[in-house]
């Protein structure tokens, strides 16, 4: 088996597993068991794969949560997913203290170096009067065999009512478990490539996102050798890449757009050959970007499309790609991918709708606490992620638009509707709207217009810092701009599409 990296610490990954066995035990000590979920407020570090292998081998489900939230959307989930025990790193505490909630174990991992210098922190230890996460767990003997199915993990997925969303798996069957490995083993390039401890990957993504989760615990369960970068640099990648012989990667289009913007000496400076499959996911990909990078690191970039709720469902090869500029390939033989009209009736090629999906076989899932959310995500028998696209003569998959309002920033999903939410609670503002630009780097940006209250004195300065206080950064519109009236459809709802527009006339993508 290979070793968990990140700076200068290693850990084998034999180790990790004795460690999550160990802290099984702790779980189980606190009444935590089958069905239950373990929130992990953590930064890719080893005791995020400790805690979700752990949770596993009681048949609990590990929860990530986004560290970017603010106290309120901490404390909206924390609640939600009535976690059992929460597993934090230290220097995240204070900002959420008032969020934790009461009677619920916390158990506390120290921000370690490489981590603290990435962020411009200061490396924090365990605060008094919290469990150490080490301390506590070597404190108990390895967890003795047990029938639990590890259940897999609940990722949350932001909503369009404001409140993200669970995505909980019934705990699979032996047979639902092989479908699902066998999809993941190919769309992350595991299948037919070697010993699983000659492959080496970097987890370039946080893992509270689905995606980068799904990789980082799947090498680590294979025995690859899986580096964690505290957060991504651009060059940083090259030099790991090139001291470690890096095999394998999984990537988001806004690190292509940061790696090429790199000068040509500095990505000279790097060998690269030891790649052998790079994919990427989550955010459409420009077309002269991924054309430049194929280019650049050769036909190893593979992508695939999918959702939190169908897994990946289409994949496409550099090849495909080539001949299908454009493309996010092709659907896998598990899956059944539809686009359809507005009565749920499949289109021919060519034809424009809504791509439904869903891989035949594995475990189906429900929202946590909201079946009905669950049911009514259903068309024509099949998830609809919210993409508008069609497929072309020879089967291949294009996007086009969103169903949704959702916006993909930098891989990123956020909700137009949230946003909306707590800027209509700000004084002074009558009415807003907000959606996606373009953006040359993240692919789109958050923009708000915010029309004022009469006499209300407003600037955009005011609008983003009201926002900070109650949404995450990353959620704070880019841009905002101020108007007088905002155009409107007959029933008076905001005529969004009319706003939005302007902005992506004579762009080829709408996404």
């Amino acid at each position: 088996m290979g070793d968990l990296i990140s700076g200068g610490r290693r850990l084998a990954l034999a180790d990790v597993q004795a460690r999550a066995a160990r802290a099984a035990s702790g779980l189980a000590s606190l009444g935590i068991g089958r069905g239950d979920l373990v929130a992990l407020y953590l930064r890719n570090d080893f005791p995020f794969f400790e805690a979700s292998f752990a949770a596993g081998l009681v048949g609990a489900y590990p929860t990530p949560v986004n560290w970017h939230y603010t106290a309120d959307e901490a404390a909206y989930l924390f609640e939600n997913s009535g976690a059992k025990a929460i597993v934090i790193h230290a220097d995240l505490i204070e900002p959420i203290r008032k969020a934790l909630p009461p009677g619920v174990p916390v158990l506390v991992v120290p921000t370690p170096p490489e981590i603290a210098e990435a962020y411009g922190i200061d490396a924090a230890p365990v605060p008094a009067g919290f469990l150490d996460w080490s301390a506590w767990l070597e404190g108990f003997p390895p967890i003795e065999a047990t029938d639990a199915e590890a259940p897999g993990t609940v990722i949350y997925t932001s909503g369009t009512t404001g409140h993200p969303k669970g995505v909980r798996r019934r705990p699979p069957t032996p047979e639902q478990s092989a479908i699902t490995a066998s999809v993941l083993a190919r769309a992350f390039g595991f299948a037919g490539f070697g010993p699983p401890d000659e492959m080496v990957t970097v987890v370039t993504g946080p893992m509270y996102h689905s995606a980068p989760n799904a990789y980082g615990l799947a090498s680590a369960r294979l025995g690859a050798t899986v580096i964690l970068q505290p957060r991504f640099d651009p060059e940083e990648l090259l030099a790991m890449i090139d001291r470690h012989k890096v095999t394998h990667l999984h990537m988001v289009p806004i690190m292509f757009h940061r790696l090429l913007k790199l000068p040509d000496e500095v990505k000279a400076r790097y060998d690269l050959s030891s790649l052998r499959f790079v994919v990427h996911a989550a955010a459409p990909c420009p077309p002269p970007i991924k054309r430049a990078m194929i280019e650049w690191w050769g036909p190893v970039i593979n992508e695939y499309y999918g959702s939190t709720e169908t897994s990946a469902v289409v994949f496409c090869t550099s090849e495909d790609w080539l001949s299908h500029p454009g493309t996010v390939g092709k659907p896998w033989p598990e899956a059944d991918v539809r686009v359809i009209d507005a009565q749920g009736e499949s289109l021919p090629a060519g034809e424009v709708g809504e791509v439904v999906a869903r891989i035949r076989g594995i475990a189906d899932f429900t929202y946590h606490g909201d079946d009905q959310k669950r049911r009514d995500s259903e068309k024509a028998g099949l998830i609809a992620p919210g993409d508008i696209g069609y497929f072309d003569k020879d089967g291949f998959l294009y996007l086009c638009d969103r169903a949704k309002d959702m916006i993909i920033s930098g891989g990123v999903n956020i909700y137009p509707a949230e946003i909306e939410a707590e800027l209509l609670k700000m004084p002074g503002v009558a009415d807003c709207a907000v959606f996606g630009i373009p953006d040359e780097e993240f692919g789109e940006a958050v923009y708000a217009v915010v029309q004022p209250s009469e006499g209300a004195d407003l600037g955009e300065t005011q609008v983003k810092a009201y926002l900070r206080e109650h949404v995450a950064g990353y959620k704070v519109p880019k841009r905002v701009d101020l108007a007088v009236d905002l155009p409107r459809e007959d029933s008076g709802k905001i005529f969004k599409r009319k706003l939005r527009e302007p902005f992506w006339a004579g762009l080829e993508r709408r996404i």
